[in-house]
């Protein structure tokens, strides 16, 4: 592995990371409330493009990266997508 592999993995881990304490937030509360239905949907898909371009690449820093994030991504956007649009909860 060379230094420049472990630049990108060590960014993938950060980048990546920093998803876990929104996911578990989500997931554990249930409130999506504060998020943004748009900038989610908009992320998911280009998470889901970097990873499809990681693919490409056989960049394997780059795949990892997104492919976790893309999950934990698509776990806070389901959450988004039910509470607004198919449990629309009354307005407080």
């Amino acid at each position: 592995m060379t230094n420049l592999d472990i630049l990108g993995f060590t960014a993938a881990f950060c980048t990546t990371v920093s998803f876990l304490p929104q996911a578990i937030k989500v997931i554990r509360s249930r409130d999506t409330s504060s998020l943004s239905l748009a900038m989610y949907s908009i992320f998911t898909v280009g998470v889901a493009l970097w990873l499809s371009y990681g693919l490409h690449l056989r960049d394997w820093a780059i795949v990892t990266a997104n492919a976790i994030t893309l999950g934990l991504a698509l776990v806070i956007l389901a959450n988004k997508i039910y509470n607004d649009v198919l449990h629309k909860a009354p307005q407080r």
